[in-house]
């Protein structure tokens, strides 16, 4: 899943955007966060912004633990898919 400070009309912008642009459906939800309760349970506001977060991938298991995560400040830089993937071998 996904987490956005977005409203609902600019998130299902995007979904439509990254559908045309990825070829295919985008298989996840994207739930919006206007109140920024997630991003600041997780600690990923970026003080230096207007309210919005750090990107960050985490994988979390079945139980709600952390089990990896990747936080950056650059929106630009993120984790790639192999990187993700070896940390969904690690889960219990």
């Amino acid at each position: 899943m996904a987490v956005s400070v977005d409203p609902h009309e600019d998130s299902r912008r995007l979904i439509t955007l990254l559908e045309k642009e990825g070829g295919g459906k985008v298989d996840f939800p994207l739930l919006e966060d206007p109140d920024h309760k997630v991003i600041n349970r997780y600690g990923l506001l970026n003080p230096k912004s207007k309210g919005w977060p750090h990107p960050a991938t985490y994988v979390i298991d079945k139980q709600g633990v952390v089990r990896w995560k990747f936080v950056e400040v650059d929106f630009k830089i993120r984790p790639t898919n192999a990187a993700i993937l070896e940390a969904l071998k690690g889960l219990p």
